[in-house]
């Protein structure tokens, strides 16, 4: 196809800076969970949009983080992975975020040779001088990113994310597509089922508990109508299987009718859901286990 664009733009960054939810503006579907705690997404995500003479294949990644266990080394060797195969790389911050936070990914960002944005986001979080405040936010980011270009965002309220579009358009190599053009996403149904429902514990339980679980879909029968889905929730511990599942299922029935809601709507199908709470003993610091979750890079 003539003049046809084609590449690979992956979106990274500290956790909760906002990658999921300008990879959802941006594919403009609902493909990475995006929630107010950090840590949510784990793995890497691919969001494709097509056009008659463009495909934009995005990329979204675990934030970058110091691994304390296995499953943390796992999601930011996606992290780092995205380095490696970008036509384009964009790297999100906020206006929060202390620039030189994990300094040693930084530094594999600063030698890179291909396009480099930098998308300084939140910036409707800005209430106190806010043209002042975001120039020195800019000029901090200049001096630690010298060739990357700037662009101050607001993924929340759609702010930049079509002039981001436009530059990426601009800087894509010509090629030929490289998924099918009615393609969304490279991640099977099953995938979207296990995160929606991850992101409805993330949603309703606190401290450790979203982050000591795992999804696994062990059925999805679907017909024309309607999908039948079992799925089983891992933990690590006896006590948060007794959390996960509250008094008398209470807890554990409210993340299922959520889930479910959540389901129907992505697939536009009536739910059947059913799902078990199981104990996995310390499934995140066993290579075996993780490796049966997918959570080994390829």
């Amino acid at each position: 196809m003539n003049n046809h664009k084609a590449g690979f733009v992956n979106i990274v960054g500290n956790p909760n800076v906002g990658k999921s939810t300008l990879m959802n503006q941006l594919v403009g579907e609902r493909i990475s969970i995006a929630t107010f705690k950090a840590q949510t997404t784990r793995h890497r995500i691919m969001g494709i949009v097509n056009t008659p003479d463009m495909q934009i294949v995005f990329s979204d990644t675990p934030g970058v983080l110091k691994p304390n266990y296995k499953l943390q080394e796992s999601m930011l060797a996606f992290s780092e992975s995205a380095l490696q195969d970008a036509d384009v790389l964009l790297y999100v911050t906020d206006v929060v975020e202390n620039p030189e936070k994990n300094m040693d990914f930084l530094e594999k960002v600063q030698k890179m040779d291909i396009p480099v944005i930098l998308l300084i986001n939140k910036i409707d979080e800005l209430k106190t001088s806010p043209g002042e405040a975001l120039a020195a936010i800019v000029d901090r980011w200049h001096q630690l990113l010298p060739n990357a270009e700037i662009l101050p965002i607001s993924a929340k309220n759609k702010f930049g994310t079509d002039l981001l579009l436009k530059r990426i358009r601009e800087l894509l190599p010509e090629s030929p597509a490289f998924f099918d053009k009615d393609q969304l996403t490279d991640k099977p149904a099953r995938f979207f089922v296990s995160e929606i429902i991850r992101e409805k514990i993330l949603l309703y339980y606190d401290k450790e508990i979203p982050y000591s679980v795992e999804v696994v879909v062990e059925r999805f029968k679907e017909d024309e109508r309607q999908i039948h889905i079992n799925a089983v929730i891992y933990v690590e511990r006896d006590s948060q299987k007794g959390i996960i599942i509250g008094h008398q299922g209470v807890a554990l029935k409210k993340v299922c009718t959520e889930a479910r809601k959540a389901l129907e709507k992505f697939f536009d199908k009536h739910i059947y859901l059913e799902v078990f709470v199981k104990v996995d003993k310390d499934w995140r610091s066993s290579k075996k286990e993780l490796d049966n979750f997918g959570y080994n890079p390829e």
